[in-house]
């Protein structure tokens, strides 16, 4: 199904719920959402989505964030991805995700202002790309998605993304750093070096930061014993 027609088919459950609580505006976004996935690759499914959201409940209420603000910018935050996927990355599904999300968040009852942060919301999340986070929300959001990036889970899905786009498990004879996205060398070790190790420094909020050093400890670990275990080392 096209973007288009699965925006449609979200904006009609969204305006369901048009003067219910915001409550119940959280709820019908995550119905929504969860139908754009059922083409997702597994890096990006609506588990990443469901696990982003569960530490945007940690962290949030410690910032002091708007969580239905957070909860439904969280639900909405990747369902542009699956764009940028069959572009080969040269669309960014954080600004083709807000785009999509325009005509859903409209449809909610909710205030301008809220609704324009849930966007903003999307718009930023992403470690690469041009925008900054400005809200509490914002940087929430930021903060649970690049620590579903790191850690043990964090791995697992860099290895899972290598897969899904044909790349080997580890090229010793090159620079993979100089090597493009989406193709055979973009391993699960370069995202390690190209985006994973920086993220700690990254983090936006306290919360996120202690959560963040154990994580990238583990990833540290893992990375250090992968390269001795394929060198023969170990």
């Amino acid at each position: 199904m096209p973007d288009s027609q699965r925006t449609d088919a979200a904006m009609g459950k969204a305006r369901d719920g048009k003067g219910a609580s915001s409550v119940d505006a959280v709820d019908q976004v995550r119905e929504a959402a969860s139908n754009i996935f059922d083409t997702a690759r597994g890096s990006h499914d609506w588990d990443h989505t469901l696990r982003v959201v569960a530490l945007c409940e940690r962290i949030g209420p410690a910032e002091g964030a708007d969580m239905v603000v957070l909860r439904i910018a969280a639900y909405l935050h990747d369902i542009g991805r699956s764009c940028q996927d069959r572009s080969n990355g040269s669309v960014c599904h954080a600004e083709h995700g807000e785009k999509m999300a325009g005509p859903i968040v409209e449809a909610l009852f909710l205030t301008p202002e809220q609704k324009q942060n849930i966007l903003h919301c999307i718009g930023s999340h992403r470690f690469r790309n041009r925008h900054v986070p400005e809200t509490v929300e914002a940087k929430v959001l930021f903060d649970a998605d690049k620590l579903d990036a790191i850690g043990a889970v964090g791995v697992a899905r860099a290895f899972l993304f290598a897969g899904e786009v044909g790349a080997c498990l580890h090229n010793p004879d090159i620079d993979v750093t100089q090597c493009r996205s989406y193709s055979r060398n973009d391993t699960g070790y370069r995202e390690y070096l190209v985006k994973l190790r920086n993220i700690r420094g990254r983090v936006l909020t306290d919360t996120g930061r202690r959560l963040a050093e154990s994580r990238h400890g583990f990833m540290e670990t893992f990375f250090a014993r992968f390269l001795e275990e394929v060198q023969g080392r170990r």
